[in-house]
């Protein structure tokens, strides 16, 4: 006689999704999401971690374990922004790309990204007294612009070393070229005096480029 076979081992409970899981991702993006519509929509005071939540579908708890507090949200929020329009790979070395047309296409991105209405609002916001007295706007500072000004500086420098652009500082001429790309159109936004055209806007971006390159353009 046979003896039975033994049982199968009963299977193991499935682990819950730990942190940086892809659940776990999956929520911290679509706060992210939530976060830069209401922010852009709404200002930064206009909005509550609570509205937030409930745009991304999630628990206020969740929102605080993934961001710590609402300024850190924010930042977070606008340093993905920023890598929305201007992503890293668009800073990314590529020496087959012409220098005229890579600076360009970046003026042309960061015009499109700091003109919209709500890009402007949030502008305003951030210049305002209570605002720019506050820890945000150095926040606001380190996530956007800075970040731009670092990964763009890093561009110029590799122009430099392969002999394109003549710049003895490099930190100083990146944040440069993103003055000139805003130049007198973004005033006029900026001031509610009208919006300029795209051909006037494109020949604004033409121009600054031209500039900088008649600056710093190897001679």
């Amino acid at each position: 006689m046979m003896s039975p076979r033994p049982s199968s081992p009963a299977p193991e409970p499935a682990k819950p999704a730990g942190p940086g899981r892809p659940k776990d991702l999956s929520k911290r993006n679509a706060i992210l999401e939530a976060a830069k519509r209401l922010f852009l929509g709404q200002g930064f005071d206009g909005v509550s971690m609570d509205q937030i939540a409930a745009e991304a579908g999630v628990s206020k708890l969740t929102v605080y374990s993934h961001f710590g507090d609402k300024d850190s949200l924010f930042a977070a929020a606008v340093q993905a922004y920023c890598q929305q329009h201007l992503p890293s790979p668009m800073f990314a070395p590529d020496p087959a790309a012409p220098l005229r047309e890579r600076l360009l296409a970046i003026a042309t991105a960061f015009y499109e990204m700091i003109s919209s209405p709500e890009a402007i609002q949030i502008h305003r916001l951030l210049c305002s007294p209570q605002v720019a007295q506050s820890p945000l706007s150095k926040m606001f500072w380190e996530a956007g612009p800075q970040r731009l000004h670092d990964e763009f500086g890093a561009l110029l420098q590799r122009r430099v070393e392969a002999g394109e652009l003549e710049i003895d500082d490099v930190a100083r001429a990146a944040p440069q070229f993103f003055c000139l790309a805003k130049g007198e159109p973004h005033a006029l936004l900026m001031f509610g005096c009208g919006a300029p055209g795209p051909d006037e806007v494109r020949a604004h971006l033409e121009a600054t480029v031209t500039l900088f390159l008649r600056a710093y353009g190897r001679r």
